[in-house]
C-alpha cells in the first residue's frame, strides 16, 4: 500500500522564455527533490500548470516523474477534470504509466450536486489507482464538507484527501470523523494539507503532513516541519512553521505558481516564466518576494 504521509512537492512545469516546457529542468528539479530528501512529488497539479499542459506534454513529464523517482519516492499524478470521462482517462493514464498515485481535484466550474460528486470519486476509484481526493473549494466553487467525504472515503481505492479549504474546523472534523477511525479499524484514509500555512495546525490534529508549494523551493525545510510535528516534537515544528510563516506568505502573494516560479528563478533553479493566462509579477509583488526571500537568507 502506497503510504501517502509527509512533505510531497507540488511540483512547478519548468518552462522556457519562449514558454516550451523544460523537461530537462523538470527532471533537475525532481532530483533536487530527491536529494534533499522530500517524502514524495505530485507532478501536473495546480502549481504545475496543468490547464495549460497538452497530452503529449503530460504524458513526457508523467513518464519523466515515474523514471526519476525510480521507486525511490512516490509519485501522485494531477489526473482532475471537470469532465468526468476526461477525468477517468488521465486516471488511466497515471495507473498505465507506473504512478502510485492520482490526485483527482473536485469538478471545477460544473459545482456538481452531492450524487454527482459522488458518482465522480466512484468513477476514479474503479480505475484501480489509489486516488486522493482534492478538495479546494476557492479554485473549484465547490467545497466537500466532511459529510460527504465520510461517504466519499467509504469508497474502496479512495486513499486520503489533499485539504484545502482553509477551515480548520473542517479539517479536524475529517481526522475525527474519518481518517481516525479509520486507522483504529487498521485501514487509512490520509489527511494532507493543501496549503503550506495549515501543515502545522493539520498534522498537530492527527493528519499526515502536507502537499506543499515552498517546498519546490525549501523541500528540507518542509520535510524537516512536517517531520517534526508528525514525531510530536512540537516545539521544533513551531518553529520552524513560524521561520517559514514570511516565505508562505510571499509564495502567495499573487496567483500561484507565479511567485514560487519566480522564487526559484532567482535562487538557480530552472523554472522560467508561467504560461498564460498567468502573467508577470507585479513590480511590487516581486520587490515584496525579494526583500522576504533576501530577509531569510534564501537569496544573497
Amino acid at each position: 500500500m502506497t503510504v501517502f504521509r509527509g512533505a510531497y512537492t507540488a511540483l512547478i512545469t519548468p518552462m522556457t522564455d519562449s514558454g516550451a516546457v523544460n523537461f530537462d529542468g523538470f527532471r533537475r528539479l525532481i532530483e533536487f527533490q530527491i536529494a534533499e530528501g522530500i517524502d514524495g512529488i505530485v507532478p501536473l497539479g495546480t502549481t504545475g500548470e496543468n490547464p495549460t499542459l497538452n497530452e503529449n506534454e503530460e504524458e513526457k513529464l508523467i513518464e519523466i516523474a515515474v523514471k526519476t523517482a525510480n521507486g525511490k519516492i512516490p509519485v501522485l499524478v494531477g489526473a482532475g477534470s471537470n469532465d468526468t470521462r476526461h477525468m477517468i482517462m488521465y486516471t488511466e493514464r497515471a495507473k498505465k504509466m507506473g504512478a502510485d498515485g492520482a490526485l483527482v481535484v473536485t469538478p471545477y466550474y460544473n459545482k456538481p450536486n452531492d450524487d454527482g460528486l459522488l458518482r465522480h470519486f466512484e468513477a476514479a476509484a474503479k480505475v484501480g489507482i489509489p486516488v486522493v481526493v482534492y478538495n479546494i473549494a476557492s479554485r473549484t466553487g465547490r467545497n466537500i464538507p466532511a459529510s460527504l467525504m465520510a461517504k466519499i472515503a467509504q469508497i474502496p481505492g479512495i486513499a486520503g484527501v489533499k485539504e484545502a479549504s482553509e477551515d480548520i474546523k473542517q479539517m479536524g472534523d475529517i481526522i475525527r470523523e474519518i481518517a481516525l477511525p479509520k486507522k483504529a479499524a487498521g485501514q487509512r484514509f490520509w489527511v494532507l494539507s493543501g496549503d503550506d500555512a495549515y501543515t502545522l495546525p493539520l498534522t498537530s490534529m492527527g493528519g499526515d503532513g502536507v502537499i506543499s508549494v515552498i517546498s519546490n523551493l525549501l523541500p528540507a525545510k518542509v520535510k524537516a516541519l512536517t517531520s517534526a510535528a508528525l514525531e510530536g516534537r512540537l516545539e521544533e515544528a513551531r518553529a520552524l512553521h513560524y521561520e517559514l510563516i514570511p516565505f508562505i506568505k510571499a509564495a502567495f502573494i499573487e496567483t500561484n505558481p507565479i511567485p514560487i516560479k519566480q522564487a526559484l528563478e532567482w535562487a538557480g533553479l530552472p523554472a522560467g516564466p508561467a504560461r498564460l493566462p498567468l502573467g508577470k509579477l507585479a513590480p511590487a509583488s516581486e520587490a515584496a518576494l525579494k526583500k522576504t526571500m533576501t530577509d531569510m537568507g534564501i537569496l544573497k
